[in-house]
């Protein structure tokens, strides 16, 4: 079974929001420069674009069917 782009994009922004929360609950009360927040800060980036780039890819495909 093969999921829509714009379904696989649904699922990796939901993921990169549960990797920010993750991140803010584990910064601490000095500082959110600790390892653990950074980490998950940056899977978090890495979700959110790879979630733009489906909806890019979903754009481009609905745009070249329509143009069929």
């Amino acid at each position: 079974m093969r999921f829509s782009p714009k379904t696989m994009a649904f699922i990796y922004f939901a993921m990169g929001f549960l990797f920010m929360y993750i991140a803010l609950q584990s910064a601490n009360g000095r500082s959110i420069w600790n390892f653990t927040t950074v980490l998950f800060a940056a899977f978090a980036t890495l979700d959110f674009g790879v979630g733009i780039r489906l909806i890019r890819i979903h754009v481009r495909i609905k745009r070249d069917k329509k143009k069929e």
